[in-house]
């Protein structure tokens, strides 16, 4: 067999391997309890060599989970220990900084064995909607108060069930059933990966991973290389100040492009917060890997690989850098804020291939549901929502509307939370005028309104930002509209926190949009008039683009 009827054998393998954890991933959507996984699509799932090195991963799930889970399943074999891992084991944690950066997360690793031989692992990640203490939310002063912590342990051992980790659990969480249904999902959907892995080696006739492993890796890197040496060579700066929690945040980042490496460092960034805000680095180096892949290599598939190029440091104890025992419940809206980060430096090196500013963080909300009396009927609920604003506009195509970039996740049906518990969604709409005017416009936010069904009242954690820091253009676009906490009432609510919406009153949500990307001037006037006939821009901003064409 000549060598290009070899690298077509090899690619026919590579992508049957990534329909392995394709389904690996589908199998946790299917058998998920939590809606946050079954309807938004808040996991990952990978399949890994015997060194820990992600092969391949499914594409469906998030950068976040993605690229975090590639760095902890080492620290899952160095923890377990080799002469520890037997035929039939399943381990777990949600360690932050050996997991994918907060207790919420659970992270489950099943080794692979075929004929007896240990020969890779799956990995999964599923984001579960209760994992006790103050509940999800910012408000915690240390991670001992944001819920339980699981250690990297064993959850199963030669097949049989770790049930004292089970009763503890349990005991520790106001979604008991969701949430140890969730831990055997994603046991569930790693044993799929194992089955159709075990299916590809024998139709296959190979051993282990060794063989298309290598060339995985061999190729991945390569071609990320070539990508890396055709870019501009230099350093180059970007900031964003953020609403923070009580304080605004600094962040900061210097880009460098090497021949062979990217590097960022977030040196002069804010320092830790007292609150659950902080983001250890192992997820903020996900995204920051994430955001510049986006640009440099889209299309070259995610492994151990292709990442290995791009590293990542911090001033120990910045906020992106937080340290144990900081709290980090929510470091996801601090950390989807990073690609945003990068990708303002990389434009400078790369102008006109990079969005403006998008609402970035999602706006997700967590509602403890509870009747207002011991009298009436039904119980309450922990109910997880979650929501996105607009992107940025592109150089050539306007922002995605109410889109969750860089996250990736869906926006759940009203239908699904609905059914969750006892809550009314009253209003969920795109919102007038919220995205960035601009040659191209910035994404649309939306609007959100809702209420505790009849003889329920709901607390909800608060998990928002871009209240007073609004995505910015590009390259003469302007602002998108700022975001907006309140009741229906007009009292103006913060935008993290936890707080209170009585029986009756409603709570209205007003997502930020993208920044927009250009001179409006340049906006061709059938797209103004686009906009204005599907509601997308207000009176204002269509005269602005008029006066700007002498259309007024």
């Amino acid at each position: 067999m000549n060598q290009s009827m070899i690298d077509i054998h090899m690619q026919v393998m590579w992508n049957r391997l990534i329909s392995v954890v394709e389904e690996q991933a589908q199998t946790l959507i299917r058998t998920a309890f939590s809606t946050s996984v079954r309807e938004a699509g808040d996991l990952s799932a990978g399949v890994f060599d015997l060194e820990g090195r992600m092969l391949a991963q499914a594409v469906t799930g998030t950068p976040g989970h993605v690229n975090a889970m590639a760095e902890s399943v080492a620290h899952f074999i160095r923890d377990i220990g080799p002469e520890n891992i037997f035929e039939g084991d399943v381990y777990i944690t949600n360690d932050p900084w050996k997991g994918t950066g907060h207790l919420h997360d659970i992270t489950v690793v099943t080794p692979s064995f075929h004929h007896g031989r240990l020969v890779g692992y799956f990995a999964s990640t599923a984001h579960v909607v209760d994992i006790g203490g103050r509940g999800f939310g910012p408000d915690a002063r240390e991670v001992y108060e944001e819920g339980l912590f699981i250690p990297i342990m064993k959850f199963f051992e030669r097949g049989e069930l770790n049930r004292t980790l089970i009763h503890i659990v349990r005991n520790n969480v106001r979604e008991s059933d969701k949430v140890v249904g969730d831990f055997h999902a994603l046991a569930a959907c790693n044993e799929t990966g194992h089955r159709r892995l075990v299916d590809m080696l024998t139709e296959f006739n190979l051993e282990d991973l060794s063989l298309i492993g290598g060339f995985i890796l061999k190729h991945s890197r390569e071609a990320t290389l070539e990508r890396l040496k055709n870019l501009p060579h230099g350093s180059w700066s970007y900031s964003l100040d953020l609403d923070g929690y009580d304080e605004p945040v600094h962040l900061a980042a210097t880009l460098t492009i090497g021949p062979d490496n990217v590097l960022v460092d977030f040196d002069g960034t804010s320092g830790m917060s007292r609150f659950g805000i902080n983001v250890p680095l192992v997820y903020a180096k996900a995204y920051a890997c994430y955001g510049i892949k986006c640009v440099v290599a889209p299309e070259i598939p995610n492994n151990a690989a292709s990442l290995a190029p791009f590293d990542v440091t911090a001033p120990e104890g910045c906020i992106l850098n937080a340290k144990r025992p900081a709290p980090v419940a929510v470091r996801h809206v601090l950390g989807h804020f990073v690609p945003d980060l990068v990708l303002g430096a990389l434009h400078q090196a790369l102008p006109g291939q990079v969005p403006a500013e998008g609402a970035s963080a999602l706006w997700n909300l967590h509602m403890s549901v509870r009747p207002v009396s011991d009298q009436i009927g039904g119980k309450g609920a922990e109910i997880l929502m979650f929501n996105s604003g607009g992107s940025g506009a592109r150089a050539s195509l306007d922002g995605l509307n109410a889109t969750a970039f860089p996250s990736g996740v869906h926006t759940m049906p009203i239908e699904a939370t609905e059914n969750v518990g006892p809550v009314i969604v009253w209003r969920k709409e795109l919102r007038e005028g919220s995205g960035g005017a601009g040659a191209q416009r910035g994404g649309l936010g939306q609007m959100i309104e809702i209420e505790a069904a009849e003889g329920f009242s709901f607390r909800f954690s608060a998990m928002f930002d871009r209240l007073g820091h609004p995505a910015r253009g590009r390259d003469g676009g302007l602002d998108g509209a700022p975001g907006g906490v309140a009741l229906d009432d007009g009292t103006v609510l913060k935008g993290k926190g936890l707080q209170f919406v009585p029986e009756g009153r409603r709570l209205v949500l007003s997502l930020p949009g993208g920044g927009g990307y250009g001179d409006p001037s340049r906006r061709p006037a059938d797209a103004v008039a686009h906009d204005v006939r599907h509601g997308y821009i207000t009176g204002e901003q269509a005269a602005l683009y008029g006066k700007a064409e002498g259309k007024a």
